[in-house]
């Protein structure tokens, strides 16, 4: 395709297919892992605790996202110099290598510590791929579309992270299904890497056949391209004002609404409510099909009625929604874990309760051990400090316990509804938590579905792919790729399944006041 020359109908729909292909082929591949966490903390996080495993695989889930920033500075620069379109292939190249890698890997039995180390750098390498492709594909679709139909073609970029992480969970449900729970733990759990292979192959092929960006051959032969796109980002205090305006209000927001409605519901049923894994894959599926098409939906919408007024609702129903929700979802999915908090809540008095979920040698006081063996069983609890002399006392509904007796300990907590056993949950309370996660999706699909289009019309051509690549993974790098290991962790340490959820609401709350007062709207804008 020529610069100016417009895109055909065809063509319209080969670019829109082949760059939200490769899109959720690199988020299936990002999120296989996710999918996988609690079974990596066993893995190749073995330790005296298995908190401290599932936070540790958290921690290197995270690890992938605190690198996107340096792919996106890395590949961002790459594509506002020599185009939009090899630089997102080249991306897609590395998140391949690097998932078949994953699957190839030794465990921590198998090859001791190596294995972590290992895992670990192959996650870099994915976030590095992950940080220049959403970004690539993005603006390549957004310079091909016309102004009224920006945030509708871009939608279907959007619907990459659901649909990645949908495949990764209909790729573990299946494989894990038919091999059966002991061939799956031994090996079949590589299966879903191995066939990332397949979609790699198609993803390339559509890819090897797009053109590049008109926007970006119209720059070439006018010779405007920059000749440093980071430096040029970062030239003056306006520019500076928006890429942080953007990494809050936007990035930092949506993705917190987003993986709360992916990653985090997905921890907090299987990990929290005991929620049998293969039936919380099954509801998430479903729910998630729903989440895609609503973000495809609130793209197009927001050509008519504007990016910034959606992205805003969007955060006003996650501020006001998600506690109920996740409420709702716990009395859905374990009722009998909901109501044994609510009737018998189990109560630890006791001093020096310093709990630390990493501790490898055993805790520091036995108030302390008291509440690892709790977290260990799952058990939600409350802590209230009591006499420096005094040995640590447990009630259960108000009942003094034997704390020192574990084994009678199991079983006052058993007889009082706090079993670990996986729940399988009626219908009608599945459809219940079906309609609870497509709730949450619906707070993801508002912001997520048209801030693809909003980020390109807030910069310039000449830097557009660093610009947004780099506030798009600082934002959603730190801030939310941090999240589960952060909300896990409060969870942890505070015995509360829910108090975690005080570090999505108070990030909404920064990036609603931000994106308010901070951010033009955009809608219809022409892209130089």
């Amino acid at each position: 395709m020529n610069a100016g020359q417009h895109p055909s109908p065809k063509e319209i729909r080969t670019l829109i297919a082949a760059s939200s292909m490769g899109t959720a082929f690199e988020w299936y591949d990002f999120y296989i892992y996710a999918t996988l966490a609690p079974l990596f903390g066993k893995l190749f996080f073995p330790g005296s605790s298995p908190a401290s495993g599932f936070l540790l695989a958290l921690a290197t889930f995270g690890v992938g996202f605190a690198v996107r920033p340096l792919g996106a500075a890395l590949f961002g620069a790459f594509g506002d110099r020599f185009g939009r379109k090899y630089t997102f292939l080249a991306t897609i190249l590395l998140m391949g290598f690097a998932t078949m890698a994953i699957g190839l890997l030794g465990t921590f039995e198998q090859i001791g510590i190596a294995a972590p180390i290992l895992l670990v750098l192959l996650r870099v390498l994915q976030g590095l791929a992950v940080g220049g492709e959403y970004g690539g594909a993005t603006i390549y679709v957004a310079e091909h579309a016309p102004p009224e139909k920006r945030g509708f073609y871009t939608g279907f970029i959007q619907l990459g992270a659901s649909t990645g992480f949908m495949l990764s969970l209909l790729a573990v449900l299946s494989t894990s299904t038919i091999m059966g729970e002991e061939a799956w733990l031994a090996w079949g759990w590589r299966v879903p890497f191995f066939l990332s292979l397949v979609l790699l192959a198609i993803s390339v092929w559509m890819r090897l056949k797009l053109s590049e960006s008109p926007v970006f051959l119209a720059m070439k032969e006018a010779g405007e391209i920059a000749r440093n796109p980071l430096k040029e980002a970062f030239s003056s205090m306006p520019r500076v004002k928006r890429l942080l305006a953007v990494m809050f209000g936007i990035a930092a927001g949506q993705a917190i609404c987003g993986y709360v409605g992916l990653i985090q519901v997905l921890n907090f049923l299987q990990v929290s409510q005991h929620l049998d894994p293969n039936l919380t894959r099954f509801v998430m599926i479903i729910a998630l099909t729903i989440g895609a098409a609503l973000s495809m939906l609130c793209g197009w919408l927001s050509d008519k009625v504007g990016r910034k007024r959606l992205v805003l609702l969007g955060y006003g129903l996650f501020l006001l929604l998600v506690f109920p929700v996740f409420h709702m979802l716990a009395a859905q999915a374990n009722p009998a874990l909901a109501k044994a908090s609510r009737d018998k809540p189990v109560v630890v008095t006791g001093a020096d309760c310093h709990f630390n979920p990493f501790a490898q040698s055993g805790q520091s006081s036995a108030c302390a051990r008291l509440l690892d063996t709790l977290t260990k069983k799952g058990v939600p609890y409350a802590r209230v400090d009591g006499a420096a002399a005094a040995a640590p006392s447990l009630t259960i509904g108000g009942y003094a316990a034997n704390a020192a007796d574990a084994e009678g300990l199991a079983a006052q907590l058993e007889a009082a509804g706090y079993s670990t056993d996986p729940v399988k949950p009626a219908t009608r309370a599945l459809l219940l938590i079906g309609l609870g996660i497509v709730l949450l999706n619906l707070f993801g699909a508002l912001t997520y579905g048209p801030v693809g289009a909003w980020m390109v019309e807030l910069f310039p051509a000449r830097t557009r792919y660093s610009s947004l690549a780099i506030s798009y993974n600082f934002g959603v790098g730190y801030f939310a790729g941090f999240m589960p290991f952060i909300v896990q962790y409060i969870v942890a340490t505070t015995g509360n399944p829910f108090a975690g959820f005080w570090y999505p609401v108070a990030m909404v709350v920064i990036a609603a006041t931000i994106a308010l007062f901070g951010l033009p709207e955009t809608a219809g804008k022409p892209l130089e």
